[in-house]
């Protein structure tokens, strides 16, 4: 991978989009930690939407253990999936009492004990939260990196490593917002507006497709 024309297209995003950061609303890493559960398959906004008032109820993780399963999953049926949701919620809020002292882990194995706290959750926690440098990689990340020849890894732990390998330690966690944002606003799924694309000059998929 060219790590000069990575440059090029993160510094380039970084003009476009100044304001690329996390979308959750969150003011603690357990808050967090908490809304990236619920974002899995489900908008930001629907996520904010429930969270908002998830947590004027619910501040730490002993208060979720006084929920059931059935009061969980009326809290954030909205979410989508909220079965799985609720009991990896309940699970993760019972781990982190009983083993990590109802504090969230500042390390990615800890983090990936957690129910419903996969490897991208984990990053996202590390990154947002406690400012450690860290790349998850959702849908749009992959898709991007993908199309701008950023990877051609084949699962989001191989594009990783890869985004790891050609970018500054510094710019990663910056990056992993401007690849989401790209995804959101330009580099769609099914019909990407290359032609208004900010970084389409040092993209493989448009200059393949043009």
């Amino acid at each position: 991978m060219d790590k000069e024309k990575a440059l090029k297209i993160i510094e380039r995003l970084k003009v476009v989009y100044p304001d690329a950061k996390s979308a959750l609303h969150f003011a603690d890493p357990f808050e967090l930690l908490i809304a990236t559960i619920l974002s899995a398959q489900c908008t930001d906004k629907r996520v904010n939407e429930v969270t908002n008032r998830l947590f004027e109820k619910l501040s730490k993780p002993s208060d979720y253990l006084n929920f059931t399963q059935e009061d969980m999953e009326q809290e954030i049926r909205s979410c989508g999936f909220y079965h799985n949701k609720a009991k990896n919620i309940l699970g993760t809020c019972k781990m982190l009492e009983d083993k990590f002292s109802g504090q969230v882990p500042q390390n990615r194995e800890d983090l990936m004990k957690l129910p419903g706290v996969g490897r991208k959750t984990a990053n996202v926690v590390l990154s947002n939260a406690f400012h450690i440098p860290a790349i998850g990689v959702d849908t749009h990340v992959f898709r991007v990196s993908r199309r701008l020849g950023l990877s051609d890894g084949k699962n989001p732990v191989q594009v990783e490593k890869d985004l790891m390998d050609i970018l500054p330690e510094y710019l990663w966690s910056i990056s992993h917002h401007l690849l989401i944002f790209q995804g959101r606003r330009i580099c769609h799924s099914r019909k990407p507006q290359c032609e208004a694309c900010p970084v389409k000059q040092w993209c493989d998929y448009y200059l393949t497709n043009s």
